[in-house]
């Protein structure tokens, strides 16, 4: 195998041409076809108005201040801008080939430390839309497998495994040797030694026994006619990784791979042919869309740069696609079928050959027989009614698409140069991966505490009276994004917040309600004073809570605020927070406040503090 080039990757497929008859006129959004176009300053000029109107652009700002206004920077820096244009198209440095042609296959998830019960939900499975099946062993003993996969027909029903030892691959080679006929070749051996980098447990193959293991699996899986190892960048997914540098990952362990596979005798197009790879699909559907489209453009460059034979044309990559868990919250968990449906749909457009939803109440435990059916029926519905897979490669030609593609590429093969750089899969490049990595978690931290990362029913929109459904306990470890005010929603706080509410509910009914959210994503009630109509109204239903919320217009403010502060704190109050901004137009004697782009989780550790004294 030859060493891979560094750098940019030029000309991994070509660019791509729009043929000229279909280019647009300069100056023309083309969103449709011959005859709807829409003229970039006309269309300017609409969005502008729109966004002066919600404040989001300035009287005086051009209206072509309206791409940066709408263009968002993904966790790797790349811009997504609101709408593709022809222009996007220039400058392309990737191409590829299409994607999956046909449905793809559903493959349900089972997890547990109950091999019968594992045993019982994967037939159910089977026997209702599955085609085949994802299996963490993780808290089963390798004799287990044989319970829990009785009665699967591996000839028609494939498994993979999620991160197993080595013991558990060669329980799962014995029961497809033992299969009537050939094995369905797209069972899996699942060797996957890497995945320990990932989790911080050591390099798995500083000793060579481990090595010798990894290559003996595969071979074995070669020998049986069926899949042999996994590349998993899940497992860096779900330690906080960006979308490039779960590109980067793949691509570096699927060269480690590569290179101990044919230094045991393999060609690179017989290695290549024995992997898998596992992403993770988010509900950020054109990003995610565009990620597996840019790996398979990244893998056919690494194939074509390790002397395949067949060249960038070489064996096509295998995509086991699974939607997040680290996007799944433990509260209001029915968003999560939501999160899970547009992050399927993304999968299935991008072109995955297998898709895993994870069921929606995974997070509360072990999924039970309702949880499971709605994630199976996510892919059957997107595939049998929505007809999602009956198009090859729908989102390609999409201007945006095509360049957000392009860019990703283009940071996940730089992500891969910085990992060779580093000496390849090793300790040195590990630690420069978790430092990355790390630094991404922590620029979608601050996203996440001021809401510019928003989660549905824990940062936006809770419901602190709601009654999570009972499920077995059982757990996982991994990231998980909105943990912070999850562990604050795990301890509410025992003492509400007074909202002092300042006039009539048309009035300060805005403010109100988006301080009782606010309040609510970190385990803080309020008791309101309802419709009020001057300081003494409110003080009547004011009952000694130690912190106060003033919401109000910011007249009432200016007209009464201060003299209603004033009599609070008279009555007890220790702590006042204004639901807008402090100033000689509102009121100023105040303690905290609360508006659009607050640090959400500073302000309710300081409220829950103050509540707690």
């Amino acid at each position: 195998m030859t060493d891979l080039p560094g750098g940019h990757p030029d000309g991994l497929d070509g660019g791509l041409d729009e043929p000229e008859e279909l280019q647009p006129a300069e100056g023309s959004l083309r969103l449709v076809g011959d005859g709807d176009s829409y003229d970039v300053a006309a269309w300017e000029a609409a969005t502008a108005a729109v966004l002066r109107k919600a404040r989001r652009l300035g009287e005086d700002a051009p209206d072509s201040d309206v791409w940066a206004a709408l263009t968002r920077t993904t966790l790797d820096g790349i811009d997504v801008a609101p709408v593709g244009q022809p222009s996007d198209l220039d400058g392309l440095t990737t191409g590829g080939r299409p994607s999956r042609r046909g449905a793809w296959d559903v493959r349900t998830s089972l997890v547990g430390d109950d091999a019968a019960a594992i045993n019982e939900a994967a037939l159910v499975d089977l026997d209702n839309g599955a085609a085949s099946l994802y299996l963490d062993p993780s808290d089963l003993a390798a004799d287990d497998l044989a319970t829990a996969l009785r009665g699967v027909l591996l000839d028609l029903a494939p498994v993979t495994l999620e991160r197993p030892t080595a013991e558990q691959s060669e329980a799962l080679a014995r029961l497809l040797e033992d299969t009537p006929g050939d094995p369905h070749p797209g069972n899996n051996l699942s060797a996957d030694p890497a995945t320990a980098l990932a989790f911080g447990e050591g390099i798995p193959e500083g000793g060579r026994s481990v090595a010798e293991s990894f290559v003996d699996t595969v071979r074995r899986a070669q020998a049986l006619g069926v899949l042999g190892a996994v590349v998993d960048g899940t497992a860096l997914h779900d330690r906080g990784a960006s979308d490039a540098q779960e590109l980067g990952w793949t691509m570096a362990v699927g060269v480690h791979y590569l290179r101990l596979l044919t230094d045991a005798g393999l060609t690179v197009d017989e290695a290549a042919g024995l992997l898998e790879f596992r992403y993770a699909a988010t509900d950020e559907q054109f990003p995610t869309i565009a990620k597996l489209r840019a790996a398979r453009r990244l893998w056919a460059r690494v194939l074509e740069a390790s002397g395949s034979e067949r060249g960038s044309d070489g064996v096509a990559q295998r995509q086991h696609v699974v939607t997040s868990r680290a996007m799944m919250t433990k509260y209001d968990p029915w968003v999560n079928m939501l999160r899970g449906t547009v992050a399927a749909f993304a999968a299935g457009v991008a072109g995955a050959d297998a898709l895993t939803v994870v069921p929606f109440d995974e997070r509360l435990g072990r999924p039970d027989a309702f949880g499971r059916r709605i994630a199976r029926n996510t892919s059957s519905l997107l595939i049998e009614e929505s007809h999602v897979a009956t198009v090859t490669d729908p989102a390609g030609g999409s201007y945006a698409v095509e360049r957000l593609t392009d860019d990703l590429a283009v940071a996940g093969w730089a992500e891969l140069g910085r990992i060779e750089a580093d000496g390849g899969f090793g300790e040195r490049a590990a630690a420069g991966v978790k430092e990355r990595v790390s630094a991404v978690r922590a620029t979608r931290d601050e996203g996440i505490a001021d809401r510019s990362r928003p989660l549905t029913g824990v940062s936006e929109f809770p419901h602190l009276a709601e009654v999570l459904p009972e499920r077995e306990l059982w757990g996982r470890a991994g990231v998980h994004y909105g943990w912070a005010y999850e562990d604050m929603r795990a301890q509410p706080a025992t003492t509400p917040v007074f909202l002092a509410t300042m006039g009539p509910i048309a009035a300060h009914t805005a403010r109100a309600t988006f301080a009782t959210n606010l309040l609510a994503a970190g385990g803080v009630a309020v008791e309101s004073a309802g419709a009020t109509s001057d300081v003494a109204s409110v003080t009547a239903a004011y009952a000694g809570q130690p912190v106060v919320c003033l919401a109000g217009t910011d007249a009432a403010y200016a007209e009464w605020g201060a003299d209603l502060v004033a009599a609070l704190r008279a009555a007890g109050a220790s702590y006042v927070v204004l639901a807008g901004k402090p100033g000689e137009r509102t009121v100023t004697d105040v303690d905290d406040s609360c508006a659009m782009g607050v640090d959400a989780l500073g302000f309710l550790r300081r409220i829950r503090e103050e509540l707690a004294r």
